[in-house]
């Protein structure tokens, strides 16, 4: 009776260190769509992400994030970050609006996809609160041929 309530106990141990794991350490996703490439591929790449950047408040332009949604709480995007909050940036980021100089303010953040011509982003929703992002993404792990540390880019398409 005994081994049947250490395995019990290891179980309860497992299912708590994985949970606090995932919710605060690394967590996988897989990334669909246009918006990313050619970084990510439209077909759908496995990616790692960790919570502890958003957390810290130490996201950067040119960080990968994954974030929940702003026109659909029940999804998530993935996309990159162009300005953090609390400052101005150029008018060449918009999208469909006025093309006037823009101020992204303390506690929200730019996010754009590295595919401007195909992505649905900041340029549309503006900016997004920095309580909606979940991770930021730091290794490719599918396609196997592909796999592949993601880290932040300079080389930011802004048309």
């Amino acid at each position: 009776m005994k081994s049947a309530s250490q395995s019990l106990l290891f179980l309860v141990k497992f299912g708590c260190s994985f949970y606090v794991l995932q919710k605060y350490g690394v967590e996988a996703s897989v990334c669909v769509g246009p918006s990313m490439e050619p970084t990510l591929n439209a077909q759908g790449d496995i990616v790692i992400f960790e919570h502890i950047s958003p957390r810290w408040g130490t996201l950067q332009p040119g960080d990968v994030v994954v974030a929940k949604s702003p026109s659909n709480p029940h999804s998530y995007i993935c996309k990159r970050v162009k300005v953090v909050g609390d400052k101005p940036f150029s008018s060449r980021f918009w999208k469909y609006r006025q093309r006037t100089p823009q101020y992204v303010p303390r506690g929200y953040i730019w996010l754009q996809g590295d595919n401007a011509d195909n992505s649905t982003d900041s340029r549309e929703y503006g900016p997004v609160p920095e309580a909606l992002i979940v991770g930021r993404v730091f290794l490719r792990i599918w396609p196997m041929s592909q796999i592949e540390w993601i880290g932040r880019s300079p080389k930011i398409s802004t048309s």
